[in-house]
């Protein structure tokens, strides 16, 4: 019977996500469908494995075929498994029903490291994204171009290109592949800050989720402010300035830098990460 619980849990947990809007801090809402299906299905199979529990308790054949005295020793066998293996199963129910959402901030990038490893060259295969959107690994080489191609003709013959929620990755993602079109020009986007403790730059952030919390990254630039203008970690404000590129020694990269010129405080919004929706 704890089966049927277990199964009747998940499809409880999916609907409570979707009633409170929680779900957005797992998935990118562009598969919202998938996972609200979810909550169907999981309950269909509670009433099959009820069905299946209900008849064998009405199985005398159940019973333990090498011994007749009339107990039923498989369930004193299978006894170690049950406590090994439900935990795992309830554990992911109670912890996202019983503990309050965490929203990734500056603490995340300050636990993770900044300056992560794959832009060391040490591991090739590292997936951790910081700074840079890269949506490469998930496109054919020939439909990345593409891509690429369409993003930047939307942007390459404006002046002035302001980043949305809506287009904050794509549109970041298009300034580092093609910086030298973007040079000069005035970008302006939103996000919180996070203040390097070693070298005390200053970046504009937000996460950023491609399909789910599991690829999540930090996505942003690296600020020049005006004279005299200081943030501490997760401040959110609005920027706009000219943008320019320089030599980044602790990547041991040319980055894109934003010169700013304004700057207004804002309050953190509702849904405080962005989506790949394109």
């Amino acid at each position: 019977m704890l089966r049927c619980w277990i199964l009747l849990g998940f499809s409880f947990l999916f609907l409570h996500l979707h009633a409170s809007g929680n779900i957005s801090k797992y998935i990118n809402l562009k598969y919202s469908t998938f996972s609200f299906l979810a909550i169907f299905i999981f309950f269909f199979f509670m009433l099959i494995q009820m069905y299946f529990t209900l008849r064998e308790g009405k199985n005398e054949d159940d019973l333990d075929p090498i011994c007749d005295c009339g107990i039923d020793h498989s369930l004193e066998r299978k006894k170690w498994k049950v406590w090994i293996s439900y935990p795992i199963f309830l554990f992911p129910i109670l912890t996202a029903l019983f503990l309050p959402v965490a929203t990734l901030d500056s603490n995340i990038v300050a636990a993770k490291g900044f300056n992560f490893e794959v832009y060391n060259g040490k591991d090739e295969y590292g997936v951790h994204q910081f700074l840079e959107p890269d949506s490469s690994v998930f496109y054919g080489e020939g439909g990345y171009d593409e891509i690429n191609e369409e993003a930047l003709s939307k942007y390459e013959n404006k002046d002035n290109v302001i980043l949305d929620d809506k287009d904050y990755l794509y549109g970041m993602e298009t300034i580092y592949k093609n910086p030298g079109y973007f040079t000069g020009k005035t970008i302006g986007f939103r996000g919180f800050t996070y203040v390097d403790k070693e070298t005390g730059d200053v970046f504009l952030f937000r996460f950023g989720i491609i399909h789910c919390v599991a690829d999540s990254g930090v996505f942003g630039m690296l600020l020049e402010l005006p004279k005299d203008t200081t943030f501490q970690n997760d401040e959110w404000i609005d920027v706009e300035g000219t943008m320019d590129t320089l030599y980044y020694q602790p990547f041991k990269k040319t980055i894109p830098i934003l010169k700013v010129d304004k700057i207004k405080k804002i309050t953190e919004p509702e849904e405080p990460y962005v989506y790949r929706s394109n």
